[in-house]
This record gives structure tokens, C-alpha cells and sequence, in this order.
């Protein structure tokens, strides 16, 4: 899963977040040279002749534009999402690809976790909502991964709420 719980101290829970990446940058770096290698094989018969020539940046800029396509998805993918709970407060920060950070704060008691199977911009959509304000979490997530961070939030903010009345 691409969220880990953690628990730094008895009385808070620490969630993090982070798009799957199913290409590491290893990965990334075997297929732009896979890619090279595979697309210059054409080029061999034509070694010394004005069509390689010819070919050649037409060949280039394929590989470019894959090395491109796969860097603009790095920089897209780069979203971290921190979820502090305690028995009293609820803070969410979100860091988009462009370094920007989004908060939201909410009392613990308050707060409750939503399900949206439809109507969202994904299919099993969660949301937290509390002090006036409804945000997002988890967007990224697979389909199968935002049922179990619901799940997993619900009994976060159940445990938080029992802990604060009692």
C-alpha cells in the first residue's frame, strides 16, 4: 500500500501518503535505453547513406518524447499527503507536484471520514469533513486502496473520538 501508519507516540497516529509508483527511476532509465537501442535498429543497414541522415532526429526526438513523457510523470506524481490525529485535533497537509502545500485543521471530535461510490472525480471517492470545510485524501489511490484507507481513517477517527471522551 502506498500509506503507512505510524505511531510516534502513545496518544497520536501519523498517516503518509504517496502516489504507486509501478516504475522506478532504474526502471524509467533501461527503458529509454531499451527504447533507443530497439529504435536505431533500422538505422544499421542505412549507415553512410543520406536517408540515415534523414531519419535519424525523426528517430531522436521519439526518444526524447518518451523520456519526456515518462520525466512529466515523475513531476506529476510527486504529491505527499500527512495525516496527524490525536485525540483532540485533526491536521491534513497536502505538498502538490509544484511544492505548494495545502492544511486543514479540524477538531478530532468533529471530524468524520466519507465514502462517495459515486459522484467523484474517482470512483470510491474520500473525503474528510469538519470545521465548516470538506477535503479530499487519497485521490491517487487504486480503487481497492481508497476502501481500505476509508476503513482505516473510520477506525482512526473512532479510536481519536473514544480517546477524547474518555
Amino acid at each position: 500500500m502506498p500509506y503507512t501508519w505510524t505511531d510516534p507516540d502513545p496518544t497520536s497516529r501519523n498517516l503518509t501518503l504517496w502516489p504507486h509508483r509501478s516504475l522506478p527511476r532504474r526502471g524509467m532509465a533501461a527503458f529509454v535505453l531499451g527504447t533507443f537501442t530497439l529504435i536505431t535498429i533500422p538505422l544499421y543497414p542505412l549507415l553512410g547513406t543520406a536517408v540515415m541522415w534523414g531519419l535519424l532526429p525523426f528517430l531522436m526526438a521519439a526518444v526524447a518524447a518518451v523520456w519526456w513523457g515518462l520525466e512529466r510523470s515523475y513531476r506529476d506524481g510527486n504529491i505527499l499527503e500527512e495525516l496527524t490525529l490525536d485525540a483532540r485535533h485533526i491536521h491534513l497537509t497536502r505538498t502538490n507536484p509544484k511544492g505548494d502545500r495545502q492544511e486543514w485543521d479540524c477538531n478530532s471530535f468533529w471530524a468524520r471520514a466519507e465514502l462517495h461510490p459515486k459522484g467523484g472525480p474517482v470512483p470510491f471517492y474520500v473525503t474528510l469533513t469538519g470545521n465548516g470545510r470538506t477535503v479530499e485524501i487519497g485521490s491517487f489511490l487504486s480503487e481497492d486502496e481508497r476502501k481500505a484507507l476509508f476503513n482505516d481513517l473510520c477506525e482512526a477517527l473512532r479510536s481519536a473520538k473514544s480517546d477524547n471522551i474518555g
